[in-house]
């Protein structure tokens, strides 16, 4: 190949997250040595400075298939790195618990590593793993505190993006580009503007979480083990993992008619059914730093180059809830194979219909093992107990595969 539709050209990324960084980082790796790379130039709405109270939260990156994160981490060249800051799925112990409102274990499911991997999946703070991203991309890649706020096809078919920043000279409040990267989240600003018929959709369920803190400890189980708790029937449930040493990710989550106000910490009342150590876990989180979260998704779409050279990827084009635990897999694949197929494309027509066909079914298969999660987390009547004899069941049937797999 003599030359690259991308080559000299310029990129704009709206986003330094998961899939917006995994992409830079990919197509550096993947650009041909004998060809000018493009210019890239990364716009952050966030400082590089986490405040106290928004340390964020753990999340899954799975390893055991070609599908996950871990997958994306290998070719990436930063599975190391990652691996040091793993807080659950070293030495290949990563399993997923289901337990009752007593914390007796319901169901505990493992997978076995992919090919070529060290585990099936890992728990990492959200806040390392873009560490690891953003040390791997550059800093000096990413102007932060810049908000890509629109864009608008020009008539030499290049994006005119629209930015917001207190830092920004008046000169510079938009930016021209060959090709416009949106990964800018699940309320994203672009999507909201070049389709805006294309919502999120509330999946009916709340969830609010915070971080508790053991300087003691963490108490047991959730010491060395992470999943769910359900309770009897009520609808609700909590997720719980460790975030380090000390302290302990939870998010409690219930059916809710509609999209509600928040609560105090002291006045959850879908958490009375759970024994401890869930109360001492909600007495060690400071109440002002309490979030607040509606569950929410979308489907994931096919690209329309009509309305400009812009992709969207991540969370701004499928987002799922936090009970697919795949939200920062499908972001990573997302970066890397779209890098994958602009590299190996003739144009960018092309590109794109073979990324749409890669990430679709993916994303789509996600979200509905996502809502069926939901489902099951939170059934109450006849559905309950339904779904508590299926977990019974499932849990006898996983423990004699893995007894007859260890002998």
């Amino acid at each position: 190949m003599d030359s690259h539709f991308l080559a000299g050209k310029k990129i704009i990324i709206a986003g330094a997250g998961m899939s917006g960084l995994s992409f830079t980082l990919a197509l550096r790796r993947l650009w041909p040595a004998n060809l000018t790379p493009p210019d890239i130039t990364i716009y952050e709405r966030e400082s590089n400075v986490v405040p106290a109270g928004r340390e964020g939260y753990t999340l899954s990156l799975a390893g055991h298939d070609e599908t996950g994160g871990l997958y994306a981490a290998r070719d990436l060249g930063i599975l190391d790195d990652i691996m040091k800051h793993a807080v659950q799925g070293l030495g290949n112990k990563f399993k997923f618990t289901m337990w009752n409102s007593s914390w007796s274990e319901l169901l505990t499911r493992k997978f076995e590593p992919a090919p070529g991997l060290p585990t099936s999946g890992i728990r990492i703070a959200r806040k390392n793993l873009r560490k690891v991203l953003t040390d791997a991309v550059g800093r000096e890649r990413i102007i932060s505190n810049t908000t890509c706020v629109d864009a608008e096809r020009l008539s030499n078919g290049k994006m005119l993006v629209k930015l917001s920043g207190s830092h920004l000279p008046e000169n510079e409040s938009t930016a021209e580009c060959d090709l416009l990267i949106i990964a800018d989240g699940a309320s994203s600003k672009f999507r909201a503007s070049l389709r805006p018929n294309d919502t999120l959709q509330y999946t009916g369920i709340m969830q609010k979480g915070g971080l508790a803190i053991f300087p003691n400890g963490i108490p047991k189980p959730v010491d060395e083990k992470w999943g769910i708790i359900l309770s009897s029937g009520k609808g609700v449930a909590c997720f719980l993992s460790p975030y380090d040493e000390t302290s302990v990710s939870w998010g409690l989550s219930y059916r809710a008619p509609t999209i509600e106000e928040p609560l105090k910490i002291s006045s959850i009342e879908e958490a009375q059914s759970f024994l401890e150590p869930f109360q001492s876990i909600l007495n060690a989180t400071d109440p002002k730093f309490v979030s607040r979260l509606a569950a929410r998704d979308k489907q994931a779409f096919s690209h329309d180059l009509s309305l400009g050279p812009a992709i969207f990827i991540g969370d701004s084009n499928h987002a799922v809830t936090p009970f697919s635990g795949y939200g920062a897999s499908l972001a990573m694949k997302d970066g890397w194979d779209l890098a994958t197929q602009l590299c190996s494309s003739q144009s960018l027509e092309e590109a794109v219909k073979a990324y749409d066909a890669i990430s679709i079914p993916r994303a789509t298969k996600v979200l509905k093992e996502s809502r069926q999660r939901i489902d099951m987390s939170h059934a109450t009547g006849f559905n309950y107990f339904l779904d508590r004899s299926l977990l019974s069941f499932g849990g006898f049937v996983l423990g004699i595969k893995d007894a007859l797999g260890s002998t």
